[in-house]
C-alpha cells in the first residue's frame, strides 16, 4: 500500500515500517531536494509497491486517455459505434505503455508517464471540420448506421488514416528538433507570454464540445462534478481506515487517503451507479428523442458482449495512412505546443523525484523520444500523439515516490490493459453526460495550467497585459470568424486553402503565434517578461556523479557501447568515460547546466 498516504494511529507516517529500512540506507549526501522522498528517482521499491503505484499512475492518467478518443469519435463519425470507440481506447492505452517505457529507459530517464495530448486535439478537430471530411448526415442518425457495413467502415477509417498520416509527418519534425539539439535554440525565443496563451487555448475552444456532452443531462453532469470537487478538494486530507496486514503487526487498520489518490475514479464509479439505478427504475426517458435519454446506461449495453476479451493492436490496423499538407501544418502547431509543455514537465518532474535539473542532452533525448512516440501513435492509429503527462508529475508530489521503476510498472500496466478489449469497451459505454462533467473539470484545469505560467511575469506591466489579453481574445475570435467566412480566404489553390483554414481555425496556433511575435518584438526587460524568474527556478547545484547516475543511458550505452569518436557530435549522447577523464569541471559544464526554456 502507498506508504506516503497511510496513517497509523494518531500520527501521519511518511513510511511504513517495512519501507523504513530502505530509506535508512540512503546516502546523506544525496541532497535536500529528495531527502524527504520515500523513494527517489534511482531507488527500487519492493515489487508489490511498484505494481500498486504503477496502477495508481495509470488511474491518474485515465481521464485524459479515455477522453481524447471519445471526443474524436464524433468528428470521426463514430458517435453511434461504441465498439470501435472501445478499440480506440484500448489502442491509446497500448501505445501509451510503449511510449512510457521508451521515455523512461532511453529518453529523458525521469519518472514521467506518456499519453495522449489535448494539444493535438484542437488541430485534429480543425482538420476534420474541412468540407471534404465532414461526416455525412446519415452517420448522425443511429437508425441509419450499420456499423458492420463496408460503406460506414470506409467513412470513419478514411478520416482516421488522414489523421494518422498528418501525425506521423509532424512526428518526424519533432524527432528532428529533439535529436538535433534544435530544441535548445528554439526555446530561447519562447517565454511565459507565448506558453500561457498556447496552453490556455488548448482547452478554451473546446467549451462547446464539453457543454454539449454535459448538456445531454445537466443533473448527472453536475453530480459528477460535485463528487470530483468533493473528493479532490474538500476530502483530500481525510484518511479512510482500511484493513491491512503486516508481518510484525498482523491484521490492523491503516488510514489511507483514498480521496486524494482516486478522486476521478471514485466520482466516475458513484455517478455511474446512480445512472444505472435511475435506468433500471425507468426514471430516465426511453424515447431517444427525449431530453435525458443519453444518461441511460443501457444505450451501449451490447458493446461489452460484442467486445473481444483479447485484442492485440497493431500498426496499420485501420489501413495505410494518407497525407495532406493542411493536416501536417496543423498538427505541427500542436507538436510545438507539446514540446514546450514537456520541457517544463521535465524540470518539475526532476524537482519532485529528487533528480538534478535535466541537462541538455537528456532534454534533447526526451523530446526526440516523444517524437518517436508520436510516430508510433500515428502508425497504430490512436488518432492522437503522445506527450508527458502533467497530471502524473503532480502525482509524484502527492505520493512522494519518485522512482522511475514505478513508472516502468505503470507503462507495463498500460501495455497489458491495452490488450484486453473488454476494458476499453467498459470505458466506451460511459453515459454521455458523465463524460461531459469530466470534460468540464478537465478542460478547466488545463486552462488554469496555462494561466499559471504568468506567475513568472510582471502582470502590473501594461506591455504584458496587452500581449496576453490580445493573444487570448484573438485566439478565440479569429478561428470563430474563419469558420463562418472561410470562402473569403480562398486563393483558388485547394492545398493552400486547406493549410490556411486549419491554421487559422486552430486557436492555440493563432494565440501562441501572436504571443510569440509580440513578446519578442515589443521592448521589455528580462524581469518584466518573466525570463529571469524562470531561469532562477531552474538553476541549482548538482552533484556530478548524481547527474551521471540519473541521466546516463542504460545497458552501458556511452560507456561500453556506442563509444566511437563521431558519437560525441550527437547532442543527445554523451561519452561518459571521456567526460570523466576531463575532470569534474568539464563534466559539470556538459551535464549539469540546465537548458532553461526561457534563457536569454
Amino acid at each position: 500500500m502507498n506508504s506516503s498516504l497511510v496513517e497509523d494511529g494518531d500520527q501521519y507516517s511518511a513510511l511504513s515500517e517495512l519501507d523504513a529500512k530502505g530509506l535508512k540506507g540512503k546516502k546523506k549526501d544525496q541532497g535536500k531536494s529528495y531527502s524527504t522522498l520515500v523513494y527517489s528517482v534511482t531507488d527500487i521499491p519492493p515489487w508489490y509497491l511498484c505494481i500498486l503505484l504503477g496502477i495508481q499512475h495509470y488511474l491518474t492518467a485515465l481521464g485524459g486517455l479515455v477522453a481524447i478518443p471519445l471526443i474524436l469519435s464524433k468528428e470521426l463519425c463514430l458517435q453511434h459505434d461504441p465498439l470501435t470507440q472501445g478499440h480506440l481506447i484500448s489502442t491509446i492505452f497500448f501505445v501509451s505503455g510503449i511510449c512510457t517505457l521508451l521515455q523512461v529507459l532511453f529518453g529523458v530517464r525521469l519518472p514521467i508517464l506518456q499519453g495522449g495530448t489535448f494539444a493535438f486535439l484542437t488541430p485534429s478537430l480543425a482538420m476534420l471540420s474541412l468540407p471534404n471530411w465532414r461526416c455525412p448526415a446519415w452517420t448522425q442518425n443511429a437508425s441509419q448506421v450499420n456499423v458492420t457495413s463496408p460503406e460506414f467502415i470506409e467513412v470513419w477509417q478514411s478520416r482516421m488514416r488522414e489523421l494518422q498520416g498528418a501525425i506521423m509527418v509532424a512526428a518526424c519534425f519533432q524527432i528532428f528538433v529533439g535529436f538535433s539539439g534544435l530544441i535548445g535554440f528554439l526555446m530561447r525565443f519562447i517565454g511565459p507570454l507565448t506558453i500561457s496563451p498556447t496552453i490556455t487555448l488548448v482547452a478554451l475552444p473546446l467549451f462547446n464540445s464539453a457543454g454539449d456532452e454535459a448538456g445531454s443531462h445537466w443533473g448527472i453532469s453536475a453530480m459528477a462534478i460535485f463528487f470530483i470537487v468533493l473528493f479532490s478538494q474538500y476530502l483530500k486530507n481525510v484518511p479512510v481506515p482500511l484493513p491491512s496486514y503486516h508481518g510484525s503487526r498482523k491484521c490492523h487498520f491503516s488510514k489511507v487517503y483514498l480521496f486524494q489518490i482516486f478522486p476521478v475514479l471514485l466520482a466516475l464509479a458513484i455517478t455511474w451507479l446512480i445512472c444505472f439505478a435511475l435506468t433500471v427504475t425507468n426514471t430516465f426517458p426511453s424515447d431517444p428523442a427525449a431530453y435525458g435519454y443519453l444518461a441511460r446506461t443501457d444505450i451501449k449495453g451490447d458493446v461489452l458482449s460484442q467486445a473481444p476479451w483479447f485484442r492485440f493492436p497493431y500498426p496499420g490496423q485501420w489501413g495505410v495512412p494518407t497525407i495532406s499538407l493542411a493536416g501536417v501544418f496543423g498538427i505541427i502547431a500542436g507538436v510545438i505546443s507539446s514540446m514546450v509543455e514537456s520541457v517544463g514537465d521535465y524540470y518539475a518532474c526532476a524537482r519532485l523525484s529528487g533528480a538534478p535539473p535535466p541537462p541538455k542532452h537528456a532534454i534533447s533525448r526526451g523530446i526526440g523520444v516523444e517524437g518517436i512516440g508520436c510516430l508510433l501513435a500515428g502508425a497504430w492509429g490512436t488518432g492522437n500523439g503522445t506527450t508527458s503527462y502533467s497530471e502524473n508529475v503532480g502525482a509524484l508530489g502527492i505520493t512522494r515516490v519518485g522512482s522511475r521503476i514505478v513508472i516502468i510498472a505503470g507503462g507495463c500496466v498500460l501495455l497489458v490493459i491495452g490488450m484486453f478489449g473488454k476494458i476499453g469497451a467498459v470505458f466506451a459505454s460511459i453515459p454521455t453526460p458523465l463524460i461531459g462533467g469530466l470534460l468540464l473539470v478537465m478542460f478547466g484545469i488545463i486552462t488554469a495550467v496555462g494561466v499559471s505560467n504568468l506567475q513568472f511575469v510582471d502582470m502590473n506591466s501594461s506591455r504584458n497585459l496587452f500581449i496576453f489579453g490580445f493573444s487570448i481574445f484573438a485566439g478565440l475570435a479569429i478561428p470563430n470568424w474563419v469558420n463562418k467566412n472561410s470562402e473569403v480566404l480562398e486563393t483558388g489553390i485547394l492545398q493552400l486553402d486547406q493549410v490556411i483554414r486549419v491554421l487559422l481555425t486552430t486557436g492555440m496556433f493563432v494565440g501562441g503565434f501572436l504571443g510569440f511575435i509580440l513578446d519578442n518584438t515589443i521592448p521589455g526587460s528580462q524581469e518584466e517578461r518573466g525570463l529571469s524568474a524562470w531561469k532562477e527556478t531552474q538553476q541549482e547545484a548538482s552533484d556530478e556523479m548524481r547527474v551521471l547516475e540519473v541521466y546516463s543511458l542504460p545497458f552501458g550505452i556511452g560507456t561500453k557501447f556506442c563509444t566511437a569518436s563521431w558519437v560525441r557530435y550527437l547532442p543527445n549522447i554523451m561519452l561518459i568515460g571521456e567526460q570523466l577523464g576531463q575532470g569534474p569541471s568539464a563534466l559539470m559544464k556538459e551535464l549539469s547546466a540546465p537548458l532553461s526554456p526561457f534563457s536569454p
